[in-house]
């Protein structure tokens, strides 16, 4: 059987994990620190933090906003649960917005769905492709969206609009204009979970590049302390002598990334363009090849003038097919052994948001690429053999 999309793990990630649990500091310390610096770095922003999900650091990052009840947050239908969960959460209104045919958030829609009560637009670069964002930005810097936003509190008077919170679980290494994820909206929360391009088995980093008069250092440091009870000090900084005394300042939250999951990352990241991303854009560039000249499919974009991906996910559409149909290809493309997936199932046709009133019926985008869409494997360890089975097997099966 060939796989989806195992974690690649090898001896270099084995051995800098050893180290960290020889090393006698197992949870948030020095190897956290390391983690950190080494994404700011790569992401071109002046602070990250880790934390143990991009779940987590979304939800956190909303809080830290100020959002709650009363207050909403505009994304796209067409996203994992995680994106609006995090809304619900809070306490918040998640208002869905329909997507364009390369699967992002549509800024047209964007703009029909701001409201006075909107605090955060929340954009998802679904598949690895990064979202429109001069246009995004656009939108919330409009004299009439400063006009009437409705700030509660400190940080949401200092910005003047709503915050643009992008979910970038998808597109680590990608980029948008010139510039990488994580330093193009005014904060980036990226994924590291297994079946990620980067995977440090659970966990997520906050990139802050919020605009002038905002002190990233100052706010890395609160959100530290918020990611652990709203401690003043960390595990690591008690450990100084006579600092075992600490404050609560305020009740946080508990989603501190540990030191044994940052080896992973420091491992992976050093060598993530030139190893990993250098491999996926070969396997993205040979089902291009593949399926280009055959009229039966619609390929993803993954690269323009202003963006490339992260070639995270290889979003296959297959031209005009129902959603049965789909799913009967996907079977048969099972029996002949090769897995496949789908990316994703639209909120509006989960029990959970279908609960809270949404339809699927007012995406209509949303559900025609999501009734037409496989997605085929990618991974480092995909070898040249198994790419031409993928695509005999997928041409087979429809």
């Amino acid at each position: 059987m060939i796989s989806f999309s195992p974690p690649h793990v090898d001896d270099v990630i084995i051995q800098e994990v050893i180290d960290a649990l020889r090393s006698g500091w197992i949870t948030t310390g020095p190897r956290t620190k390391k983690f950190e610096q080494l994404l700011a770095e790569y992401c071109g922003v002046e602070r990250v933090l880790c934390v143990n999900s991009a779940s987590a650091g979304l939800e956190l990052m909303l809080r830290w906003f100020g959002v709650g009840p009363g207050d909403e947050v505009i994304l796209p239908a067409y996203t994992y649960t995680a994106t609006a969960e995090v809304v619900v959460h809070c306490g918040a209104t998640p208002v869905m917005v329909d997507v364009n045919s390369d699967f992002l958030i549509s800024v047209e829609q964007i703009s029909k769905a701001i409201t006075p009560k909107t605090k955060v637009v929340m954009p998802v670069d679904i598949v690895g492709l990064p979202c429109d964002y001069d246009e995004i930005f656009a939108v919330v810097n409009k004299d009439e969206v400063r006009r009437d936003f409705q700030p509660s509190n400190e940080y949401q008077r200092k910005l003047g609009r709503p915050l643009v919170l992008a979910d970038a679980a998808h597109s680590l290494g990608a980029y948008y204009k010139g510039k990488r994820t994580g330093s193009v909206a005014d904060i980036t929360v990226i994924s590291f979970h297994a079946v990620k391009n980067l995977t440090t088995a659970e966990g997520g980093a906050i990139c802050l590049a919020l605009p002038e008069g905002f002190d990233a250092e100052s706010i890395y440091k609160t959100l530290c302390s918020l990611s652990l009870h709203g401690q003043s000090k960390d595990a690591l900084a008690k450990t100084q002598v006579c600092s075992w005394r600490y404050d609560v300042v305020e009740c946080g939250f508990k989603c501190n990334m540990t030191d044994v999951a940052a080896a992973m990352g420091i491992a992976e990241l050093p060598r993530y363009d030139s190893m990993i991303l250098k491999r996926r854009k070969e396997i993205f560039d040979a089902y291009n090849q593949a399926f280009a000249s055959d009229d039966r499919f619609q390929l993803p974009v993954y690269e323009t003038n202003e963006k490339r991906s992260s070639y995270h996910v290889f979003a296959l559409r297959v031209n005009g097919i129902t959603e049965q149909q789909r799913d009967e290809i996907i079977h048969r493309i099972f029996e002949k052994e090769v897995s496949v997936n789908v990316h994703f199932i639209p909120l509006p046709m989960l029990t959970a948001y279908r609960n809270m009133g949404f339809s699927i019926d007012d995406y209509p985008v949303s559900y025609d690429n999501f009734s037409r869409e496989i997605s085929l494997p990618v991974y480092y360890n995909l070898t040249d053999e198994q790419i031409e089975r993928v695509i005999a097997v997928v041409k087979e099966s429809i």
